[in-house]
């Protein structure tokens, strides 16, 4: 989803029982923030897929082994969910200059250098500067992993309730579109979570 204007969302799991998923937020820039809200339906099945040398992958936005994700992002990103069977490795190549970080979610492997410590799951690695991420499973059962990755903004971030912009005063605009139903908030008063 991109949020843009006049626009309040809650993404949350609808199925019964227990649930696990990774909910990936991403800034706009302060030239697209006025720009109009943007669904895309995205089901499992249609997750783009590929598989090299023991190591399956998850394309939900960018690009690996040469597989193209169908999600367009507005901000720059990569996010991708992958399992490397034992003993495989993996080169992810990654956009010069942009933020990354990989949260471990299952297994344990080797990040980074090949000589580093291997790290486990539920621990998030925030990747300095490089060519990309290389990763080693070198234990005897499957890792999983999430990287994320995106073009850095560098504009001031201010947060308040559900609304994300550059500075108070914007926050403050965004509050009275939605109190007095301007802006794209025209019909908030009708609206309702299904």
């Amino acid at each position: 989803m991109t949020a843009g204007r006049g626009i309040v969302h809650s993404e949350m799991p609808a199925a019964d029982g227990v649930q696990k998923g990774l909910q990936l937020w991403i800034n706009l820039a302060s030239k697209d923030k006025m720009i109009e809200p943007r669904y895309q339906e995205l089901e499992s099945k249609d997750i783009s897929q590929a598989e090299k040398d023991g190591v399956a992958v998850r394309i939900i936005a960018g690009e690996a082994f040469g597989v193209r994700s169908p999600v367009y992002t507005q901000t720059p990103t990569m996010y991708m969910d992958f399992t490397m069977q034992p003993g495989s490795q993996l080169h992810q190549p990654i956009p010069e200059g942009w933020n990354s970080f990989v949260y471990i979610i299952e297994g344990e492997g080797v990040f980074g250098k090949e000589g580093a410590a291997p790290a486990s799951a539920h621990h998030c690695l925030v990747l300095g500067a490089g060519d990309g991420l290389s990763v080693w499973n070198r234990s005897g059962a499957p890792l999983r992993f999430a990287l994320a990755a995106g073009q850095p903004l560098n504009e001031p971030v201010v947060q308040q309730g559900p609304f994300v912009m550059n500075s108070r005063a914007q926050i403050q605009q965004a509050m009275e579109d939605y109190y007095y139903g301007r802006n794209g908030f025209e019909k908030a008063s009708q609206w309702s979570s299904a």
